[in-house]
């Protein structure tokens, strides 16, 4: 009977014992999973930069925004990546406009823009931010904040940038990878073109058609400045009265190319957009403090309509010009007069002000930028 109860004893003592060994051994194999692999999820931005779709490797039906980063079968390779990811952007110099407005979070963003600006052309090349944004991102709301970083860089860096008339923000997704490894979360960020063939706009298709659109641009561009005179007063007036007597303004709206330089200084054909992004891209090359302003105008009519002009820097102060509407359309042809053509040239908030309101918010929801600080009185030659 001893015997048998030894027996019984021992063998619940061996059984415990082999739990506690499995228990173990599948405590292990838990934390060497989280060593050796990471959760990927990436954030897409759309068109209106501020909505945020996210997709992780358990869920994968949110309309495929963006595809998830593949597994990795050997994860001390996939390791190894994410550990060489970090990208320096801080010696690329930038001194523009609104950049100069950003916080140093979102300069990071537009600096790799302008790094990568050449290799971009192609619409599929993908924008290494490494893990520069890993201390935003461990916190509960850091994926909202990076998404508020990147609307305002990719902002700030159309609006310095007029030459930039290729890309579509609203086809640029912004990508995070995420590697737990034993509780720790890093992170690697990326920007590329996820679902979509390219983040170019519609009317250009490869990097070959944009150094051709390129080119024609840049030979307007050099016959217009060979003629400058070294006096700001005249090389702005001149740049003017180009954009007023070579471009027409579309009205259909069913052209391409109307809102950017390519259709106002080659198909000589664009609306206001058009026209302001052009008057800021050959004051640019003529080193003359340029920005364009966007926001509401209000026309002879009484109709209020979404409209864009520019602030120009003329010995310290800054004025408005619009070459939109110092060309207006003649009913029944002919041309302006000269008073009309220059109502709105190098004009003060005397003038301005009567129906033009700026507005920084580029977007709903986005950063507020500043404008220049516009003399009260127009200027006087």
């Amino acid at each position: 009977m001893k015997e048998e109860i030894i027996d019984k004893i021992t063998s619940v003592i061996l059984f415990l014992v082999i739990i506690g060994i499995f228990a173990v051994v599948i405590v292990f194999s838990i934390i060497a999973i989280q060593e050796f692999s990471g959760d990927d999820e990436a954030l897409a931005f759309v068109e209106n930069f501020g909505n945020v779709t996210t997709v992780t490797n358990d869920e994968k039906t949110v309309e495929d925004d963006i595809e998830v980063p593949a597994i990795v079968e050997n994860p001390i390779s996939s390791i190894g990546r994410n550990n060489n990811t970090n990208t320096d952007y801080s010696n690329v110099q930038v001194d523009k406009y609104f950049y100069n407005q950003l916080e140093e979070k979102s300069r990071i963003i537009y600096r790799a823009f302008e790094s990568n600006k050449e290799q971009m052309k192609t619409g599929t090349y993908q924008i290494e931010l490494g893990d520069s944004f890993s201390d935003t991102l461990s916190q509960s709301n850091g994926q909202e904040q990076l998404g508020e970083y990147y609307q305002s860089a990719i902002e700030a860096y159309t609006y310095d940038n007029p030459e930039i008339f290729y890309l579509s923000p609203k086809k640029m997704y912004l990508n995070i990878e995420t590697t737990t490894r034993g509780g720790t979360s890093t992170y690697n960020v990326y920007i590329n073109s996820g679902n979509e063939v390219n983040y170019l706009s519609e009317e250009f298709s490869s990097k070959e058609e944009i150094d051709q659109a390129m080119a024609q641009i840049e030979q307007v561009k050099n016959q217009i400045v060979q003629s400058k005179t070294g006096n700001i007063y005249e090389d702005i007036k001149m740049v003017h009265d180009y954009l007023v007597d070579n471009i027409n303004y579309e009205s259909s709206l069913s052209k391409e190319n109307i809102y950017n330089i390519y259709g106002a200084l080659v198909n000589r054909e664009c609306v206001c957009e058009g026209y302001a992004r052009a008057f800021k891209y050959l004051l640019d090359e003529l080193d003359i403090p340029c920005v364009m302003v966007i926001g509401t105008a209000t026309n002879s009519q009484g109709e209020t309509e979404n409209h864009a002009w520019n602030y120009v820097q003329l010995n310290g102060n800054w004025y408005a010009v619009d070459s939109t509407w110092d060309d207006p359309v003649v009913i029944g042809g002919g041309t302006a007069s000269a008073e009309s053509r220059y109502k709105y040239f190098l004009v003060g908030r005397e003038v301005i002000d009567q129906d033009h309101s700026p507005s920084g918010q580029f977007t709903e929801g986005g950063k507020v930028f500043s404008y220049p600080n516009v003399t009260y009185e127009s200027y006087s030659n």
